[in-house]
């Protein structure tokens, strides 16, 4: 279980700066960038679902979470069901093959983000058809990229990520992969440039466009969080995950 704390967090002014935010960025980023206006993604782990509510409220109605436990918890939270009939559920967190099950039977489940292997797109595709018998709609889906290289993090390297977006979008009928997704190292320092990560996926997503003769616009770039999404979009992100600039800080996940 996830241990919640109720703030004084007003998460509707926090939805409405970070918009407008967007927007700013937006408008006065460079022209040569031409990738669509971002879609926000509210990270609410940890979070009640007192303040999911409160978001939704005002228009918002991608979330975004990181376990499983709290995913299913939240998917099926009566409240929500009820106050929120379209909410669209982002899963980004790191999906073991064994908790596949409980992740796509969610309610409103819209995106996978976390896609990190052949195996687990696999895995996917598999129990998504035994899940869908009547709705054949695929599942929408992101490759994972690990642009800093860092072990802790999990996605495949960039020079990998052209061969499972293929594998994905030629073999596995039951998904719809829609993009690339990152996370990058934190507290990269702007002072010195440009961040690295931006600068690997943004070349990622560049060549999966041109091996797979895609229209760039088509492809999705998740990349971009509380302390650096504006730099993000500003290099061609069309989806941000914003968390802690929303909801206020987070509680710890306890062991």
């Amino acid at each position: 279980m996830i241990k919640r704390i109720m703030t004084d967090v007003d998460v509707k002014a926090g939805i409405n700066l970070i918009l407008k935010k967007i927007d700013e960025t937006y408008a006065n980023r460079s022209k040569e960038i031409t990738s669509r206006k971002p879609l926000l993604v509210a990270v609410s782990k940890t979070k009640p679902a007192e303040m999911i509510i409160d978001a939704y409220s005002i228009g918002q109605r991608h979330f975004g979470e990181n376990y499983v436990q709290e995913l299913i918890e939240k998917g099926a939270n009566e409240q929500i069901l009820t106050q929120c009939p379209d909410i669209c559920w982002h899963f980004i967190g790191h999906l073991q093959k064994n908790k596949i099950n409980k992740v796509l039977n969610t309610p409103n489940l819209y995106m996978i983000e976390t896609v990190d292997s052949q195996k687990i797109a696999e895995s996917l595709n598999s129990a998504w058809e035994r899940i869908q018998k009547e709705n054949k709609q695929p599942l929408r889906v992101l490759v994972q990229v690990n642009t800093s290289g860092e072990e802790e993090k999990n996605g495949v390297t960039p020079s990998e990520a052209i061969g499972l977006y293929k594998h994905i979008s030629e073999n596995l009928k039951n998904l719809q992969v829609d993009g690339l997704m990152t996370i990058g190292k934190f507290g990269h320092d702007y002072a010195t440039g440009p961040n690295p990560d931006f600068i690997t996926l943004m070349e990622c997503h560049r060549k999966v466009c041109e091996e797979l003769k895609l229209d760039p616009s088509a492809v999705e770039v998740s990349m971009g969080m509380s302390d650096d999404f504006d730099k993000a979009i500003e290099m061609g992100s069309t989806i941000v995950r914003v968390g802690s600039s929303i909801f206020g800080h987070r509680a710890k996940k306890n062991a």
